[in-house]
């Protein structure tokens, strides 16, 4: 009952200080010091003192008011568009690996897909002192960083670029990938292809529909207007679009999906349609080995790495202009996307 009514009386929040440890081994505050980070000059009985109060108490050392005396957090943060979504899972884990290799902690937080949002959580990660950023923006006006980058915040942004700033930027080939996607359909033989995508606002949205008109003219094919539906990649509003396509007058014979998101709906949609249906998305996802979907794979992980490298290269004194790095994407052949059209 004792041990029970002294665990009840802590109080939680009030963390022992250097003071209470000083206290509790009788000895003074700079003896503690001393031994809390590992200096010379204390007697090997006042240091077992002083280890044992530690223990006793859970004193730990506040390394924010230590790094905060070098003008560095060794903290960074990393905004995501959404924690949920599996493309960021690689993504964030990299950065993390880069970040522990240089002594630092990772916090990261996700702004919803809400410019807003992801405003409001970039600036509460720079007024905790963060000595960098990695942004994967929800909006495209970036200036409510300039203050925090001319403070010496380093900002990398990933997958899409700053908005209205220069800032260093690491991306995949978005244009390149789509047009090789959807060049693989006309190879296979397909004339009437659509597009589902995301947001035209959106950078590699653009850019994906960017690379499937491009890949339709090297082919010289025209681009009917209900071939493209872009807007938000919620399930409703792109099974109807694939839907809208497939019963059309003159229905597309193949798909070219402009994310995860999208190709995870496209294939539940296909999947109750009754003639089969070529399909190749932009992403990877869970699964599309077992299911022989053909992709677009991006290396979510080597975004990750090259940028936290980029941040922390910035952070050891790398000067220069900002720079956008573009890695390459790769096609996944797995069958959905080598389904050949029709027989007239």
């Amino acid at each position: 009952m004792a041990d029970i009514a002294r665990r009840t009386d802590h109080r939680y929040g009030n963390r022992p200080t250097m003071k209470d440890v000083a206290a509790r081994a009788g000895v003074g505050l700079k003896t503690v010091s001393r031994v809390v980070n590992g200096e010379p000059g204390v007697t090997t009985d006042t240091e077992r003192r002083v280890q044992e109060a530690i223990e006793a108490l859970g004193f730990r050392r506040n390394d924010s008011a230590r790094v905060l005396r070098k003008g560095r957090t060794a903290t960074i943060g990393l905004v995501l568009e959404d924690l949920a979504d599996p493309f960021y899972g690689p993504l964030s884990r990299a950065v993390e690996e880069v970040a522990r290799a240089h002594g630092a902690l990772l916090i990261n937080g996700s702004s919803a897909e809400d410019p807003d949002r992801e405003q409001e959580l970039a600036l509460a990660l720079c007024a905790r002192r963060v000595d960098g950023l990695i942004v994967i923006p929800a909006g495209d006006d970036h200036r409510y960083l300039e203050p925090e980058i001319r403070a010496g915040v380093a900002t990398v942004f990933v997958d899409r670029p700053a908005g209205r700033i220069e800032a260093d930027a690491v991306l995949s080939d978005s244009f390149g990938g789509a047009r090789a996607g959807v060049a693989h359909l006309i190879a296979h033989g397909h004339r009437r292809i659509g597009f589902v995508g995301d947001r035209p606002r959106i950078h590699t949205g653009a850019e994906r529909l960017r690379g499937y008109h491009a890949a339709m003219e090297d082919a010289g094919l025209p681009v009917e207007d209900d071939w493209v539906s872009l807007g938000s990649t919620h399930p409703e509003r792109v099974g109807a679009a694939v839907r809208e396509m497939l019963t059309a007058p003159e229905p597309v014979t193949a798909l070219f999906a402009g994310n995860n998101r999208v190709t995870v709906t496209a294939v539940r949609t296909l999947a109750g349609h009754a003639s089969p249906v070529a399909l190749v998305g932009f992403d990877d996802i869970e699964l599309a080995d077992l299911l022989g979907i053909t992709v677009i794979a991006q290396d979510a992980a080597a975004l990750g790495r090259t940028a936290a490298e980029r941040l922390f290269r910035r952070l050891d004194g790398a000067g220069g202009a900002p720079e956008r790095v573009v890695l390459g994407t790769t096609l996944i052949a797995r069958g959905s996307g080598e389904i050949a059209p029709p027989t007239a």
